[in-house]
């Protein structure tokens, strides 16, 4: 048996070695014939190449999958991380929808304990902005709402946000608007919280200067400012901006509005405030009785009968 086996061996040796051979052979001369520059042995190559090739596409097709496996398994990858995300901000929205809910019912609930009643006749018309007739000495626009709208002389305009000035002038079919950034435009404005009442001046500037302030230490950058109604014109609680600080340390107001895109207006149709002339029947403390007038007439009537008698 041992004898056999190293038969068996001492005849697959030469095989192994003439078959190494013969490859070697192959691709030495196939490196010599792809190597060769002559025209017929160009030709010989590519009819090789167009046989060979093509006849290859099922060795390709592993590869092939496996690239397809991998790019599958990256686009897999990517949608479970988009999943993820999604669940996540879905969680959130809940969370959200859930904090809106409570506070909706909260504002019902106050409201309803408090009565609330909105004026009716704080309603607005909606303008476009036809023409901006601004210039280094006036700044105002012009609406495409007049008389015929309703629209009288004196109505605040704002922007959807903040407070952009008042109706300076009206005519049949357009009315101008002057800015509260004008050099002309006054408004008496509340600084919350501090409750300070004070005016705003425009100086043809994006911030209009804050004047007249009785309080300027209880003033902090960031405050609200809101319209206060004084005068009659403006309805109280438009918002007007915040207050903010220039390098110079004077108190500017950093309008709410966007000036610089003025498209559409909504003109709030102010009837004015309604004045209570008669207070009413107050109710008072009693007042304790008048005292009898006989002891003090008496001394008068004893004297008077002395001087008779």
């Amino acid at each position: 048996m041992a004898k056999d086996r190293r038969q068996e061996e001492d005849y697959f040796t030469p095989l192994r070695r003439l078959l190494t051979g013969v490859v070697l052979l192959v691709l030495f001369g196939t490196f010599l014939i792809w190597r060769i520059d002559s025209p017929r042995v160009e030709r010989f190559r590519a009819q090789v190449v167009d046989q060979v090739v093509p006849s290859f596409d099922w060795a390709m097709a592993p590869v092939n999958g496996a690239m397809n496996i991998v790019r599958d398994f990256q686009s897999y990858t990517r949608i479970h991380q988009q999943n993820q995300d999604l669940r996540r901000e879905l969680q959130q929205m809940k969370a959200w929808k859930e904090a809106a809910l409570q506070l909706e019912q909260e504002n019902a609930r106050l409201l309803d304990l408090n009565k609330v009643r909105l004026d009716p006749r704080l309603t607005h018309v909606t303008g476009v902005v036809m023409a901006d007739s601004g210039s280094p000495f006036r700044q105002s626009v012009l609406l495409n709402v007049g008389a015929r709208d309703g629209i009288v002389d004196g109505w605040a305009t704002m922007d959807g946000i903040g407070l952009v000035g008042r109706i300076s002038g009206v005519g049949s079919k357009t009315s101008r608007v002057l800015l509260l950034t004008d050099t002309s435009s006054r408004l008496p404005v509340t600084i919350q919280p501090s409750g300070q009442r004070a005016l705003i001046e425009g100086d043809n500037s994006a911030a209009p200067p804050i004047e007249f302030l009785e309080a300027p230490e209880q003033v902090r950058p960031g405050d609200r400012v809101i319209s206060s109604g004084d005068g009659g014109v403006f309805p109280a609680g438009l918002l007007v901006g915040r207050v903010a600080e220039d390098p110079g340390g004077r108190l500017r107001v950093r309008l709410a509005a966007d000036f610089e895109r003025l498209e559409y207006l909504r003109v709030l149709r102010h009837l004015g405030t309604e004045e209570i002339q008669d207070p009413g029947n107050l109710i008072e403390p009693e007042q304790p009785p008048a005292p009898d007038a006989t002891p003090a007439d008496a001394p008068a009537l004893s004297t008077s009968g002395g001087t008779n008698g």
